[in-house]
Formats: C-alpha cells, structure tokens, sequence
C-alpha cells in the first residue's frame, strides 16, 4: 500500500529535510550515502547526514526507497524552438538549417519565443534539470531577447542566457549598441540568471568572428559554439580562434563531432569543454557522438538536449544515449581488430557526473551547484516512485538514474532551495500559461506558412541552395572542407 506525501504547505516553509535517502552526493570522491539525510535552510544545504535533527517548522519529505541528486544541468538547448516540439522528428540537420536558417525561422514573433522559453523551462524542471542553458539563436531583435529573458526569469529554474542571432553575423549584432545595451543591462549577481554569448565560427580565413570573440572579452562573457559539426564548422574554426587567442577556458565547444586531434589537443590545451548532445549526434549527423575521443584526451564533458523539435527534452535520455553511443563504438573498435572487451570504460557514474558536476563545471557554476555539499545551493532532485516497478530493487544508484529512472520518477526537485516539483507533479499553475502560449505560437505559424508549407516542413525537401557548403545565410563564404571524410 502507498502511503500517500504530506501535503506541502500552503507557504514556503524555511527549511525542507529529506528522510532515509540513498544520496548520490557527485563530490569530489562521488560518495555514496545509504539511509542518510540531507536538510536545506533557506537556499542552501545546511547539513548531511543520518537522523539528523531539524529547526522546528521544517517540511519532511519521505525519501526512503529514493535517489538523491544534485539538480541535472543541460548546457546547450535551443528552448525557443520548444514551441515546436516533436514537428522535426525525422528531419536531417541539413533539414533543420533550411526550416529555420533559411525559410522560416524569422516567422517565430517575439512571443513565440517567450512561449517556447517557457515551456521548455518547466519542462526541464519537470525532468529534474535545475539549470539550462538557453542557446538562443533566434533573437533577431531587442524584443525577441526581452521576451526569451522574461521566460527565463518567470520560470522558476536557474538558466544561462546564450544569446545569439542565426539570422545576421555576430560580428555584426555582437557590436550593435541594441546588443551592448541589452549585455550591460544583466545583473551579474543573480542567483538564478546568467549570460553567455552563442555564435559559430564558419573558418573563413578573414576570421569576420574576431570582432564577437572581441565584444565578449570586453564584457568577460563565456562563449558557446557549435564546433565539429559536419557540413557547417570544422577544424578552421578552432585554428582561428586558438591563432587569435579565443579559446578561453569557460569556452564550451558543442557537438565536436568531426574535429582532428589537433583540434582536440587545442581544447584539452586552453581548458575548454564539450557539450554532448548524443541524441541529436547519433539522429543529425553533425558525426559520432564523441565522447570516446574526448574521454582519450582528457576534455571535460557535459550533457545536453540540443532541442525538443526533435529529441527528448531530459537527461536521463542524454545519459542513455551516451553511455550506448561510447560503448558501440568501443566494441566496434575491438572488433575490427579481432579483440573483446572485456570492461566498459564508460560507466554509469561518469555519465551522471556529466549531467550534474560537468554541466557545473561548464557553466561556471561549480563552486554553488552541481553536488549536494553541505554550503552548497539547494538545488537538489529526489528520484522516487512508490507506484512504480522501475523503481525496485534499488541496488546500484548510479546505474538506476542512467539506464533505469526517467521523469516519471522525479519525485521532488528544489531549486535555490525552493520546491518546484513535489510528488511528482509541478508546483504552481504556470503549466496553463505555458499551453496557451505554445497553441497561439503553433496557430500562428500554421496560419502563416499555410497547411501545404506547414505539412511538408515535417520533412522538406533539400532547395537549389549552397547551404550544403555553409548553412550561415549571414555569410557569402562557402567551403566546402566540412565535408572533408573523417574517420571514426
């Protein structure tokens, strides 16, 4: 018989204690706890223990026959296009460029995006994802960043805004006054916002990124790139940035797919790290998922969704896939040479480091979140589920959240210490928001673009274009070198 949660109170109580959990702490020796407590007073972790003792007035929460975590943290997710969610399930990414690069990404309003953002930040909420960052291509104009921040800022999730524009250069809109005043204009000291800037580098040798890389060292804003990503940027365009002295180490690199080792060497070299986005690597063909190679070179790692218009908008999918992904091409490898393997070297707590102290990491975040430490900010999720069989017998924590649990399990999850999912069900009433948005977005871009285009964009045939050479319609460079062959 399930015994039912304790109502959660009515007002934020002061302090939450977890009772009896199996705590996977991600610290430094990734300690593992059994029948242990975790208490957060106001927006941080007070104290870690067994039968702790707590400040009257504390909420109690059940964890026992539970997970534990830190908050997951997704380092690279196009959350405006969320609005769209699933419409691009058998697109090519050569498909998805010309849906939004070339025809129609400028149809998305200002309010579109506000609806996607939003959306997908309850929905990461959902899934046990504390932090994300919001890689935001589509902000064409100062209303279309004001309405992707106003999402942000209303959910009630910490996210990074990445801004950036597909739809001009960034050596353009990096060095437009609209984009300095909007940068400038950040409170830095948020606890729960931050910012980055998120533009490509296509490997013209005129290196027309140098003036983007410029603005983002005179703000000290990190730089997120889609880098290694087969058919759009290559190895030119880490040369260039590593020439020019632009591989910083708060750069984080996406995909990497289809990089040389020299490439990687420059990011192991400058402290870089990787955003895997395996489900889109695997589905796209921006080229192998590449964790083995970075895993080889020593390059830190995080995970990432990339975007619900195609994939799965949670982690534990990520940590699937990448686990899958790493150990078919191990095997692969050995074969080819007439050998086993014999132990995997990717295992299940590596991938769960990934989704929560390597997005930390990432994200520059490490010193505040990423691991339950007591001093630490409370975001914290509890992976529970009485009613269902996925979740006994619980004898091996790391490999039930990677291969086992999924957001139906996630329990509880506090952000800063606030509750924003308790007995797995969102708190609070935005989700009706969030609908409403997202069916006008999906209504006005059906009515725009018409039922034929809207029909046939699920699956669009590939126009009389270069994009094949460059999908950057900002830009009259083509090469076509992306497409050199690469071995895996």
């Amino acid at each position: 018989m399930t015994i039912p949660a304790p109502a959660l109170p009515e007002q934020a109580p002061p302090s939450t204690a977890f009772r009896n959990a199996t705590i996977l702490t991600m610290d430094a020796s990734r300690r593992v706890l059994h029948g242990a407590d975790l208490l957060v007073v106001g927006d941080s972790i007070a104290a870690i223990g067994v039968g702790l003792e707590v400040p009257p007035g504390t909420f109690e929460i059940d964890a026992a026959r539970g997970i534990l975590m830190p908050g997951m943290i997704d380092t690279h997710r196009h959350m405006w296009q969320t609005a769209m969610r699933g419409y691009g399930a058998d697109w090519t990414l050569t498909q998805y460029f010309v849906w939004y690069y070339l025809e129609h990404g400028k149809q998305f309003r200002p309010q579109d995006v506000y609806a996607g953002n939003l959306l997908s930040s309850l929905d990461a909420i959902d899934a046990g994802i504390t932090t994300t960052v919001d890689w935001s291509h589509g902000l064409r104009t100062s209303e279309h960043a004001e309405a992707a921040l106003a999402a942000l800022e209303e959910a009630p999730g910490r996210s990074v805004l990445a801004y950036g524009n597909i739809f001009a250069g960034p050596w353009e809109w990096a060095d437009s006054e609209e984009f300095k005043n909007f940068a400038t204009a950040r409170d830095r000291s948020s606890e729960t916002l931050g910012f980055q800037m998120a533009f490509d580098v296509t490997g013209d040798p005129a290196f027309p990124e140098r003036r983007a890389f410029e603005v983002a060292r005179d703000l000290d804003l990190a730089v997120t790139t889609h880098a290694g990503v087969w058919g759009a940027t290559n190895d030119d365009g880490i040369r260039l940035m590593y020439e020019n002295g632009f591989m910083r180490d708060d750069t984080v690199y996406v995909h990497a797919a289809t990089l040389s080792h020299d490439s990687y060497q420059r990011i192991a070299a400058t402290g870089g790290s990787v955003s895997l986005s395996t489900e889109s690597e695997q589905s796209c063909g921006q080229g192998y998922p590449p964790s083995w190679v970075l895993r080889e070179h020593g390059i830190p790692v995080s995970l990432s969704v990339d975007t619900s218009v195609w994939f799965s908008s949670d982690l534990f999918a990520a940590m699937r896939a990448t686990l899958g992904a790493d150990r078919s091409i191990e095997h692969m490898k050995a074969h080819e040479v007439g050998d086993t393997v014999t132990h995997s070297h990717l295992r299940s707590e590596h991938v769960v480091d990934w989704a929560t102290r390597g997005g930390a990491d990432a994200v520059g975040a490490s010193d505040r979140v990423g691991s339950l430490e007591v001093g630490k900010k409370a975001d914290v999720v509890l992976v529970k589920n009485d009613a269902s069989p996925s979740m006994f017998p619980l004898v091996n924590p790391y490999g039930h959240i990677a291969l086992q649990a999924n957001r139906a399990e996630v329990h509880t999850v506090l952000v800063n210490g606030r509750i924003a999912k308790y007995d797995n069900e969102l708190v609070g009433t935005q989700i009706h928001a969030a609908r409403k948005a997202v069916e006008d977005t999906v209504t006005h871009l059906q009515s725009v673009l018409g039922e034929e285009v809207w029909n046939a964009g699920m699956n669009p045939d590939i126009p009389a274009t270069k994009i094949l050479d460059n999908p950057y319609q900002y830009t009259d460079y083509r090469t076509s070198s992306t497409h050199v062959a690469t071995e895996v």
